[in-house]
Order: C-alpha cells, then structure tokens, then sequence
C-alpha cells in the first residue's frame, strides 16, 4: 500500500514539475521573439473566382487567359463591408486584361505582373471608396490557345 502511495505523490509531483517547465518555456519563447517577428495580425486572406478573359486578334477569339488571384484585407474591414470587394476586383481584373494592348500572345513577351497587381489594388480601393484591399497576389496566370479549349463533351451531339 505504502508503494502505490508513494507512486502516486511521485507521479502527481512529476506532472506538475513538467507542466510548469513547459509553461515557462513557451512563455519565455514568446516573449523573446515576439517583438522581433513582423506578424501579419488581423490580415484575411480571400481568394477570388478565376477570371476567364478571352483574347481578340483581327476579329476573331485566339484564346482565352485565366487568372487566379488572391487578395489580403483587415477581417474587421471586410466584416464591415456592405459589400464583398470580391466582384469588384473580378471586374477590375476582366477590364484590365481585356483592354490591355500589351497582352499579345502571338509575340509573347513578359507581362507586368507588378503593374497589373497595383493597378488592381487602386482601381478596386478607388471604386470601394475607402482602402480596402492591402495587396493583391498572382495565384495562376495561364494562356489557353483557342484549340486547347473543349468546346463540347465527347459523344455529345449538338
């Protein structure tokens, strides 16, 4: 009786050794590298839906471009909304591959990633009314010739 005694207080005085050092462990950890570390507090990461933008050459559709993107916002901005900036910046981003003179693919050159992102960030903030949307990321961006796009399901007779 006496040894089960003694492995009890033995084992209550371990668990409450261990629990201690863990505790002081993670609070001296969090501490020290707390200050140092920038920390992306109260940023809400949202993707969008894909924008299918086709490309017009003399008249006829050559392909198609889909972009995937996501955008950071404060949660507490986004909750206040009345309206989801998410249409907004589809919109901003079907007009600006749309229009964009640059974007040819039958000379493919590198396309202003930079540019295209910061416009977007600006044009959505600006049609919002307030600063809504921090940055703007490049998820996907893909060119789809005309060709390597299915039309119609196989075995399907239209």
């Amino acid at each position: 009786m006496m040894k089960i005694l003694a492995a009890g207080v033995w084992l209550t005085a371990t668990m409450l050794v261990s629990g201690y050092g863990t505790a002081h462990y993670l609070a001296s950890r969090n501490s020290d590298g707390g200050e140092n570390e920038e920390v992306f507090v109260g940023l809400d990461y949202e993707t969008v839906n894909p924008v299918n933008v086709p490309i017009l050459y003399e008249g006829t559709i050559q392909g198609y471009v889909v972009a995937k993107l996501v955008f950071t916002a404060d949660g507490e901005t986004l909750r206040r909304l009345p309206v989801p900036p998410h249409p907004f910046l589809v919109d901003e981003a079907f007009r600006a591959l749309y229009a964009d003179e640059t974007l040819d693919f039958q000379r493919l050159e590198r396309y202003d990633l930079d540019g295209f992102v910061d416009r977007l960030k600006e044009q959505t903030n600006s049609r919002l009314g307030q600063p809504v949307i921090h940055d703007v990321l490049v998820e996907e961006f893909n060119y789809f010739a005309k060709e390597d796009v299915l039309t119609e399901l196989p075995g399907s007779a239209i």
